[in-house]
């Protein structure tokens, strides 16, 4: 048993917030350009600033990125697995030189630190920048505030306790029986203590997800020992499954105090092959994660394939259930249709508290918010079908139903907007918006604009599928139909070169490459269109 807590890696706790400098770096900030932080941009600021990534002082230059992807080095040679860097797509950094310096702010202008440029460069259509960085301030978080604690803190806690050898837990996910019951386990097995650690980088109104996870969090806490469990929130950015993010979790474990940390247990929904730990430090992905864990300082003990003995009533690893036995299993992404779908979840994998929490996070998907999104060429029948399908679904009931019509939108919505393609952006970006909010509090919106370019649809179904569901429909008619439909006359006067810009005629439609229903007007009747919409809606589960 070690007789003190692991020292932070590189030897000293970072801590880039001066209290006797912050009057006088917020003052500053007020002669200096900005740079608007977006919430992931502030996860990354905020482990800067506490420390949880010793030894960096700041954001990465380019040559010491180049160092790090090719020999995995610090300037002193010291190991790092990955490049931290602050990137952007405003162009307005193309101005900023080496040596200035930029406030740094969240997105209601709250200065949070100035960064003392060493590099910028651009890669692709994003700017990186490089430098050190000064606290001001961590960014505000109002929500679960005792829960909250700095690398500092936590060591300070954990001397007072007397605690040595801790074992970590950090998670993107919910804990479930099988996860409770290893972590459980190994903190015995290795005589320390437990810190769960949940990931909870996110933002109340763009990525308010990690609530759920936090509750659920609060309501298994009670299960485990009290004088041997602590709870903490790392505010980190979403994880990758790779070898190299879980060594830069490792560091981040050392430097909360942490010499044990427990690698995988999470599904994957994009089914890559790092769900369980032995993929992450065995042979299957990258042999030497586990010895440049040691390296680190941190011993990685790997969740293994874990499966219910129904014999024995507790899960073991697959390899040490007895032969013979009963064994139960259930698959990530058979747990996420039963709760999309609100069908039972078996006793033996889950705790009811816990459940209880996640279906009020993420109700069935008859119970979610969702977006109709209907896209395709003026004249096509999208607003015709939007305002068909709204009266149905206002005629069954159970929930508010919102139609957002192109024209009702540029009436209300964007009136000093034009056409040109950066102003149909951001009409469309509004409308998603609005949508995501609608979505966001379990209500329908029904949208229905010609959005023409594909990577605009993109944006607005990610904003969309972060809090509810997301339907986008392509009204597939033929443009000859659409112009023969023309009542405005609109397609004659592009032709004519009278309106320019015009979707189909002098500007291009980007066809959708996998909308969840394309339907062609063309000789369809109103009934028969929305009809389909609706089996469309009752096969995905929004309906019932």
């Amino acid at each position: 048993m070690v007789n003190q807590l692991i020292e932070p890696y590189g030897g000293t706790l970072v801590n880039l917030i001066d209290p006797e400098k912050r009057e006088a770096l917020k003052h500053e900030a007020l002669s200096l350009p900005s740079l608007d932080l977006d919430w992931q941009q502030q996860c990354e600021l905020e482990m800067l600033m506490t420390g949880a990534y010793s030894p960096l002082t700041g954001f990465m230059t380019r040559a010491q990125c180049a160092r790090v992807e090719s020999a995995q080095q610090l300037d002193d040679g010291s190991f790092w697995p990955s490049p931290i860097t602050l990137t952007s797509r405003d162009r307005a950094l193309a101005d900023r030189r080496p040596g200035e310096r930029l406030a740094l702010r969240d997105g209601e202008g709250y200065m949070l630190a100035i960064l003392t440029l060493s590099d910028v460069w651009k890669d692709g259509e994003r700017w990186h920048l490089a430098g050190e960085v000064e606290g001001a301030a961590l960014p505000p978080h109002p929500d679960f505030v005792s829960l909250r604690a700095t690398p500092a803190e936590l060591r300070a806690l954990f001397v007072r306790r007397g605690w040595r050898r801790i074992i970590a837990w950090q998670a993107r996910q919910p804990m479930h029986r099988a996860q409770y019951e290893f972590c459980l386990k190994s903190a015995i097995e290795n005589e320390a203590n437990l810190l769960l650690h949940p990931q909870v980088g996110g933002d109340i109104t763009e990525a308010p997800a990690y609530f759920g996870l936090v509750r659920s969090f609060l309501a298994i806490r009670d299960r485990f020992p009290a004088a041997t469990t602590q709870l903490s929130l790392l505010p980190a950015p979403p994880p990758e499954a790779s070898g190299r993010a879980l060594l830069l979790r490792a560091i981040v474990a050392r430097n909360f105090g942490c010499s044990l940390l427990i690698a995988g247990g999470e599904h994957q929904p994009d089914g890559g092959d790092c769900r369980r730990g032995e993929d992450l430090t065995q042979n299957r992905v990258d042999p030497s994660v586990a010895e440049r864990a040691e390296k680190i300082g941190v011993r990685l003990i790997a969740y293994p394939r874990m499966v219910y003995v129904e014999d024995r009533a507790e899960h073991l690893p697959e390899a040490e259930a007895p032969q013979g036995a009963r064994l139960l299993t259930l698959s990530g992404e058979e747990f996420q249709r039963r709760m999309r779908a609100g069908l039972k979840i078996p006793e033996w994998y889950s705790f009811p508290e816990v459940l209880a929490e996640l279906h009020r996070q993420t109700p069935p998907r008859e119970r979610q918010g969702f977006t109709v999104f209907f896209t395709g060429l003026s004249g096509a029948g999208k607003s015709t079908l939007a305002r068909a399908l709204a009266a149905r679904l206002m005629e069954m009931g159970g929930r508010c139903v919102t139609l957002l019509d192109g024209d009702i939108v540029r009436r209300h919505l964007s009136s000093e907007l034009g056409f040109s393609k950066a102003h149909r952006d951001v009409n469309v970006r509004r409308i998603g918006f609005v949508a995501s909010e609608i979505t966001k509090n379990r209500g329908i919106a029904i949208c229905a604009p010609i959005a023409p370019y594909r990577q605009t649809r993109r944006d607005v179904r990610a904003m969309i599928e972060a809090v509810g569901g997301f339907v986008e429909i392509h009204v597939a008619t033929p443009i000859e139909t659409c112009e023969s439909r023309d009542r405005k006359g609109l397609y004659a006067k592009a032709r004519a070169g009278l309106i320019p810009e015009f979707t189909g005629v002098s500007d291009p439609y980007e066809v959708p490459e996998t909308p969840e229903l394309a339907i062609d007007t063309t000789g369809l009747a109103i009934d028969e269109a929305v009809q389909q919409i609706l089996l469309k809606l009752e096969h995905e589960g929004y309906l019932r």
